[in-house]
Order: C-alpha cells, then sequence, then structure tokens
C-alpha cells in the first residue's frame, strides 16, 4: 500500500470476476474444526446403509440414482442447520461449502434436485427409516452417550403448514346420517361440547388443536419424543394427528423404547398432561417409577380433591366433613364414589 503525507492510504480495488484456474486441497481445510457438520462427520458411519436399501433400486436398468449416503447426509445437514423445506436447503447447499464437502459434493458438481429427497423418502418408507435412527440409537448406547433407564417423554404441536382458507366446517351429524352409521350419530347426539368440526381440505391429517386453554384451535399435528437423561438422546419419536392424547402415546412409546434399547426402564418423567390413572398403572404394571404431576384443580370444583382422603386398605373416600364414599359404578379411566 502507498502512502501520501498525511498517512492515508489509496483507494484500492478487488476485481470480483475473477475466474480460478487452480484450486488445490480439500474443501475440509476452509471449515472450522468446531462446524457442527465436522463434528459429526467424525464419528457418523454410514457404510451399512446401502445393503439396507438396495432392495428399492434396480441394478441393471434406469438412470443411476443418488448414493443413499448422500442422501442421508443431506437431510442430516438440513436438520442440523434447522433447515425443514427440501428446496431451501437445496439452495442453501449451492452456496455453502460446509454441506457440499459433508456430502461429497465439490465445487464444481451439480446437486440433486430438491424433490429427489422426497422421491427417496416415499421409495425407502417409514418402517426404513425407523430402521436407520434405531440403528443411531443402538450407536449411542454403544458409546455410552444414553443409558435408556430414565427416560423423559412430552409433545409438542406443530403448525402445519396449510392457510385458514383451507379448513372448512362439517357437522358430524349430517355426514354420519348421510352415511347410515347409526353408532357415531348416536355418539355425536350425546356429545353437546361441539356441534361442528373443522377440517383441512388439503390436508386431513392436520386436525385442529391447542396447547393452552386461552389460545385458539390451529391445524397441527404432534410430535411425542422419548429423550435419554443422560446427554438429552432422542430414544424414540412418533408423529400423529394434532388431536391425539398424549396419555394414549405413553405406553406404547415406553415399549418402543425397551425394545429399541434392550434396557429395563427404571424411571419416566413427564408433565401433567400425562397425569392419568391409566399410566400410572400401565407404568407401575412395568415396574417404572413415575414422575409425573398431578393434574390442576378443576376450575369449577366446590371442593378441593386435595381435601379427599382415599383408604385404600378399605377402598373408601373420606371427604373433608367425615363422610365416608364408597366406589359405585365403574367408568372408562377409573369409578364413581357416592
Amino acid at each position: 500500500m502507498i502512502r501520501d503525507r498525511r498517512g492515508r492510504g489509496m483507494l484500492g480495488r478487488k476485481e470480483r470476476g475473477q475466474l480460478e484456474l487452480f484450486i488445490t486441497g480439500s474443501l475440509r481445510q476452509l471449515i472450522p474444526d468446531d462446524h457442527v457438520l465436522v463434528r459429526v462427520d467424525r464419528v457418523l458411519d454410514l457404510s451399512w446403509l446401502r445393503d439396507e436399501v438396495a432392495d428399492c433400486y434396480c441394478f441393471d436398468d434406469g438412470r443411476p440414482g443418488i448414493d443413499p449416503e448422500v442422501a442421508v447426509r443431506l437431510m442430516l445437514a438440513g436438520l442440523l442447520s434447522g433447515i425443514v423445506h427440501d428446496r431451501k436447503l437445496m439452495r442453501e447447499a449451492q452456496v455453502n461449502i460446509a454441506i457440499r464437502w459433508f456430502t461429497g459434493y465439490g465445487l464444481h458438481e451439480k446437486l440433486p434436485h430438491h424433490s429427489s429427497l422426497t422421491r427417496i423418502r416415499q421409495r425407502w418408507g417409514a418402517e426404513r427409516f425407523r430402521k436407520i435412527f434405531k440403528r443411531t440409537v443402538e450407536a449411542c448406547l454403544k458409546a455410552t452417550i444414553a443409558t435408556g433407564e430414565i427416560v423423559h417423554i412430552d409433545a409438542s404441536l406443530i403448525r402445519a403448514n396449510v392457510s385458514w382458507e383451507s379448513l372448512v366446517e362439517r357437522h358430524a351429524i349430517e355426514v354420519f346420517e348421510e352415511n347410515k352409521i347409526e353408532e357415531e350419530v348416536e355418539a355425536e347426539r350425546r356429545d353437546r361440547q361441539s356441534k361442528c368440526k373443522k377440517v383441512c381440505v388439503t390436508d386431513p391429517d392436520a386436525t385442529m388443536a391447542t396447547n393452552a386453554r386461552n389460545r385458539h384451535l390451529e391445524p397441527c399435528y404432534k410430535q411425542h419424543t422419548a429423550v435419554d437423561d443422560k446427554v438429552g438422546v432422542i430414544l424414540d419419536v412418533e408423529v400423529t394427528t394434532g388431536e391425539k392424547n398424549e396419555g394414549q402415546m405413553i405406553e406404547p412409546q415406553v415399549d418402543e423404547v425397551r425394545s429399541t434399547t434392550g434396557i429395563d426402564i427404571k424411571t419416566v418423567t413427564a408433565d401433567a398432561g400425562y397425569a392419568y390413572a391409566k399410566v400410572y398403572g400401565a407404568l407401575e404394571r412395568r415396574g417404572i417409577d413415575a414422575l409425573i404431576p398431578a393434574k390442576a384443580e378443576p376450575i369449577r370444583s366446590r371442593v378441593p380433591m386435595c381435601r379427599f382422603r382415599y383408604d385404600a386398605k378399605h377402598d373408601i373416600l373420606k371427604c373433608p366433613t367425615g363422610r365416608v364414599l364408597r366406589p359405585t359404578r365403574p367408568v372408562k379411566h377409573g369409578r364413581v364414589f357416592y
């Protein structure tokens, strides 16, 4: 740099349109050692994947497809980068050196079309992806970063990517009567809480749900996740419609975790959304300690339920005034005391 008498530098210029003649070395040299994809690559082993999905491909006909390991690495790069849409992922991979290196594509190579990932998911199917997920869990157990003994379970609503204009109201009674389904008609007539139901015509699996009483219903899916206590390794995940109750999922999910890890679960933790008698009973029968807080008191309860005392020896309930209540008719998930 040339400086004048005042110490000022000459105004520089950088030409951006220069062509590169030679590029030596690996793209890895341009990526920091602490980058998430670099750290994952150190422990990621997908050498078994080709044999796992070989039956989904033809070996003597058609155009060569994407390497299965490349497909999984692309999906994993999107997950670790917080990119959930394939189109956006491939746009990012076009200019992101770390993703190109992680998936094995050079700067001069053309990346796959975003629709290829969709077709791969359809071709492989959900069960095959679950096998891939289980292999990951087994690797975490082998590396002792998960134990499978203390499991935390929770569910989260996922807002469906649909517009409000796609929602319509369907009167269940009229639909059932038109199809002459007597049992459903009678059940709907007994249900006085809702006379109509909103459904999404473009995505029927996205049912209406909410996670708070002061929030309006939205078309959602629900993700049910079981996480190991040690460092937060995900042991199982299931996606359902938004209407699916958490209490219906915890029992099969606990069994699935036990089947995947081969380890007896000692403790399960969950929030009050799982505080049902059937849940406590299911975990007790499996010898599992349930750390689940009781549900809040009913808002309009005239007498707080905590003031009632249950005598397990005589199977009676004592109210605050000293009156003894005895069990009468059973209900779906418990009994009624009078």
